[in-house]
């Protein structure tokens, strides 16, 4: 189990170490491709003519001068031990470790500038994932078991009607019945948990039910294909004739091994959705990481989008990790 351990966090930082020199290599095109000086991206401004000595003074400082891999090293250094930056104007910025640059048109750190969107981000997901979770895998384990029964018949089509209803229109319409309509949740700002856990629930809960109505329905038809197959299968049979009590069959033997599937879909989705939860956030004017991608690309300020696809990435790399090893819990021939 140890020496499983080791080789997937090996495999893990050597992902996220390839994860980030492709990330730098695309953003480092794209002022070559528009034939731009990096600078004016980093800096948001145009503060000296194109080929003046103020701005080649400035490219030096920055280090746009230097060779590919010895800027992706000033930029790796950054990350893990820290920097100072400055546009040659303003006073010169301290940026600690973890420093992912400084985003001059929004006047701030890039590392605060996420640390200030996680925690809504991390709060939509982590509710709206246990709601996918619990209620998907509960329909679809029902579902299952009683294959061409009404409630079956009812799961499935709930569950082809919100897969066929997107984010965007879940959102309004659940905005427009509890909010304008019925008046049960008054339109209320997002505070951090720490600080008011109330208006961070009353916030929270139309986010999280737009999001999971998607992904509970897909979970839900897996879960039943899942189910379908392992309850078929000749040793759960022989666990029957072995006399044990239907509940120790189905949840022991039967929804233990169909749910492998479901572990690597769930560690997946939930690793995409860091930074991609644009939609959501977006209706319900949470400002997480989604909201600060879009904004970030519409001012194309890309020290912020170069930190926020790091970020997710790195996410995504933990969450397949965190995946791998519940693997070994779920089913533990993956460790023979």
């Amino acid at each position: 189990m140890i020496r499983f351990i080791i080789y997937r966090l090996l495999g893990a930082i050597v992902v996220i170490w390839i994860v980030s020199v492709v990330t730098f290599l695309i953003f480092q095109a794209v002022p070559l491709l528009s034939h731009t000086n990096p600078v004016y991206f980093y800096t948001g401004k145009v503060p000296f003519k194109p080929g003046s000595p103020q701005l080649k003074a400035l490219t030096h400082r920055f280090g746009f001068d230097l060779p590919l891999y010895a800027q992706y090293w000033h930029y790796l250094s950054g990350i893990l031990f820290g920097q100072t930056i400055t546009d040659g104007v303003s006073v010169p910025i301290k940026c600690p470790a973890p420093c992912f640059g400084y985003s001059f048109r929004q006047n701030e750190l890039v590392g605060t500038l996420i640390a200030q969107a996680v925690p809504v981000s991390l709060s939509l997901i982590v509710g709206s994932a246990i709601l996918w979770l619990v209620g998907g895998v509960s329909v679809g384990t029902i579902s299952g078991l009683r294959p061409g029964s009404a409630i079956d018949r009812i799961g499935m089509t709930g569950s082809l009607a919100a897969v066929s209803l997107p984010i965007f229109f879940t959102g309004p319409v659940l905005l427009l019945i509890f909010e304008y309509t019925l008046g049960w949740l008054p339109d209320v700002s997002y505070a951090p948990i720490t600080q008011n856990p109330v208006q961070w629930l009353r916030s929270m809960i139309l986010p999280w039910v737009s999001l999971a109505f998607l992904f509970a329905a897909l979970y839900a038809r897996l879960t039943r294909s899942n189910m379908l197959e392992t309850m078929s299968e000749d040793y759960i049979r022989t666990a029957r004739a072995k006399g044990l009590d239907r509940r120790t069959v189905v949840i022991k033997h039967g929804l233990r091994a169909a749910l492998t599937p479901i572990v690597t879909i769930f560690g997946i989705d939930v690793g995409t959705l860091v930074g991609t939860t644009v939609i959501t956030e977006n209706v319900f004017n949470l400002r997480g990481l989604g909201f600060l991608t879009i904004s970030s690309i519409q001012q194309q300020d890309l020290p912020i989008i170069l930190g926020v696809t790091i970020v997710a990435a790195v996410a995504l790399v933990v969450a397949n990790f965190v995946v791998d090893i519940l693997y070994a819990v779920v089913d533990p021939r993956v460790t023979v």
